[in-house]
């Protein structure tokens, strides 16, 4: 099964295996470039558009795969906890479930593609589980498997953003002291237009918010600062071919208002909930890895700051490029939790 990110930037495919040794192996990655306004807020505006890059990127990529795991933004899904009394059949349980979202949701039962997941026993009563149920509206399920379909892919697997990111970033947390129990990590994503930051904790997810800056408003400013186009202001920050004054005119002054914002949004998490401290900030997505970023944001925060590579440890197969991993792996922080949906059903 592969992983397919979709964004209103891009699409990032990858495609996981496992060696005899159980490690995993990176055997494809790629990303297509989208269109402005093509993907809007993880909602699909030109359908056809975004299948046929779909296709090119599956056929770019040289994947044999066709089982794929895609995810919906964590705004376009309700999830919560509930409790319901152990030893339902699953007809029961199922009942008991639809009854328990339907004070949530707030549109008609008929238009809600549900799934629930049982936890385990609840720690407030003996005889009572714990069911993770997640909500949405059919029509956007329907978009993502009709999009896969187009593709000539098989819908396999509909994740939610936040929860394959949650466990790309397991295999780091298990690698702290005590393997990450109780610590805070504050995840900021930075995509092109929006920086989502998630504060988890024993893989529980406290807080979720966007906030309002991403990467290409740093291609806006080169564009018009030098008079290129956003194209050729893209590649030439890819590529590293922009004047000397580049660094000092646009690049530092870029970083630090990033890092200001990001000591903002985690000042706004401990004004707004109860929590008062974050042990780690994590930087992913295409803007985590600037020069100079984790530095600065530690340097504003005050807080232990590093830049995520989902693929850390991981083995490289014979077709991906270690230099192309170094430099984009944190874009990949959803794929990744997609593609490893394959080893964790």
């Amino acid at each position: 099964m592969i992983g397919l990110d979709i964004s209103s930037s891009s699409l990032k495919l990858v495609e996981l295996g496992q060696n005899a040794s159980g490690h995993y192996v990176v055997n494809r990655i790629g990303q297509q470039a989208l269109e402005d306004g093509w993907v809007i807020e993880g909602q699909v505006e030109r359908f056809d558009e975004v299948a046929d890059a779909v296709r090119r990127l599956v056929a770019r990529s040289g994947t044999k795969i066709r089982r794929v795991a895609m995810a919906l933004p964590q705004a376009s899904v309700i999830t919560r906890k509930i409790t319901v009394p152990a030893g339902l059949r699953e007809d029961e349980m199922q009942l008991q479930v639809e009854t328990e979202v339907n004070q949530y949701v707030p549109f008609s039962m008929d238009e809600v593609s549900l799934d629930y997941c049982v936890m385990g026993p609840s720690s407030a009563a003996a005889d009572e589980l714990d069911v993770m149920v997640a909500a949405s509206r059919k029509d956007k399920v329907q978009d993502r498997q009709a999009l896969a379909e187009a593709a000539g892919l098989e819908p396999a697997v509909l994740d939610i953003e936040s929860y394959a990111s949650r466990l790309a970033i397991s295999r780091w947390s298990a690698c702290l002291p005590r393997q990450g129990q109780d610590a805070v990590i504050a995840l900021f994503e930075i995509g092109a237009y929006s920086t989502g930051l998630k504060v988890l904790s024993n893989d529980e997810l406290l807080y979720d918010r966007d906030q309002a800056f991403g990467g290409a408003q740093l291609t806006h400013l080169i564009a018009q600062h030098y008079g290129f186009s956003l194209a050729q202001a893209e590649r030439h920050k890819l590529d590293g071919t922009l004047p000397s004054s580049y660094l000092m005119d646009l690049h530092e002054p870029y970083v630090d208002s990033v890092a200001q914002e990001i000591g903002r949004a985690l000042q706004y998490f401990f004004t707004s909930t109860a929590h008062h401290q974050v042990d780690h900030v994590l930087l992913a997505g295409g803007a985590a890895t600037l020069a100079g970023l984790a530095v600065r944001v530690q340097e504003v925060t005050g807080i232990d700051c590093m830049v995520v590579n989902p693929f850390d440890s991981m083995h490289l197969g014979s077709g991906v490029s270690p230099d192309l991993l170094v430099r984009d792996a944190p874009a990949y922080l959803v794929a990744c939790g997609l593609a490893m949906r394959r080893f964790h059903p």
